[in-house]
């Protein structure tokens, strides 16, 4: 596995796979490695020449009281991990490298970031599309890899690709859950005892949802009203949303007759969760975009 540590090589090295007509699969994290991305790792293995994976706490994701200098790291954890799941190129940059000087362009997102975690969330999707922008164009994927667990993300990288014509190809993949249906998530580490015991409520909130759907029931408000209800009978969290909208176009719906995504958010004292379960109107799971 190499190890790439500058935005120069890291270039000049993917410019190199593409002159050789490598098909190069990408994986873009923020590191402290768990089984959601290497689920992400092996897929791209499996259908690429190349794989390579970026590890970079992008700072402009995250908001004035979010948790970015306590976001867990671990970077010789995290390269064994890569190693293990076959990496060829592990890109760990510097946040001086990516961003050397004060911005002279700003990337906006008018659509599918003002619901769901967006709306609590101000500029972080700005900050996703922007680091996502400078990572295509220093590592060049034919294809990338984003976790279901964050749909909303997928959503607007969908949206980014389109629109900005990236020649890539976006691979959603299932959220990878604990045997209790939790995802898993590197914030997960931040739970108490408690609070680990009662976060699998939240999926089992979901799947509530979606069984109401299947029995029939189509009006978005009452199955939204019976997950709130479950997520506060369940746990002592405090949830930021339940939100039940098109999906991927993320826009209100008055009834389930199309491709949907029911999503919520959870705070614990020390972690907001987040969930997901995108289906058809019929109640079938499907994670197509």
């Amino acid at each position: 596995m190499k190890i790439i540590r500058t935005i120069q090589e890291m270039k000049q090295h993917a410019s190199k796979l593409k002159k050789q007509g490598q098909a190069i699969g990408f994986v873009p994290t923020m590191g402290y490695l768990h089984e959601g991305h290497q689920q992400l790792m092996s897929k791209a293995r499996q259908e690429n020449d190349i794989l390579i994976v970026s590890i970079f706490v992008n700072p402009l994701q995250f908001g004035p009281n979010e948790d970015f200098e306590r976001y867990p790291r671990d970077e010789q954890r995290d390269i064994k991990t890569a190693e293990y799941n076959q990496v060829d190129v592990l890109f760990i940059p510097e946040k001086a490298d990516m961003y050397p000087s004060p911005r002279s362009i700003s990337l906006h997102v008018l659509r599918r970031s003002n619901v769901l975690c967006g709306r609590s969330r101000e500029g972080h999707f700005e900050g996703v599309v922007t680091v996502l922008s400078k990572l295509f164009n220093i590592t060049l994927p034919d294809k990338v890899y984003f976790g279901m667990k964050d749909a909303q993300q997928v959503a607007v990288v969908d949206a980014l690709i389109n629109d900005l014509n990236y020649p890539i190809e976006i691979i959603p993949v299932s959220t990878v859950r604990e045997l209790d249906g939790l995802a898993k998530s590197s914030r997960n580490v931040y739970l108490s005892d408690q609070e680990r015991d009662e976060a699998n409520n939240i999926y089992k909130a979901l799947q509530f949802g979606l069984k109401l759907v299947v029995d029939g029931e189509k009006n978005p408000d009452n199955i939204v009203q019976e997950v709130k209800d479950f997520i506060l009978s369940n746990t002592h969290g405090k949830i930021d949303y339940v939100e039940l909208l098109s999906y991927p176009e993320l826009t209100p719906i008055t009834s389930i007759n199309e491709q949907v995504i029911l999503a919520t958010a959870v705070h614990f004292e020390r972690a907001r969760l987040i969930d997901n379960v995108v289906f058809n109107g019929q109640g079938s799971v499907s994670e197509r975009i």
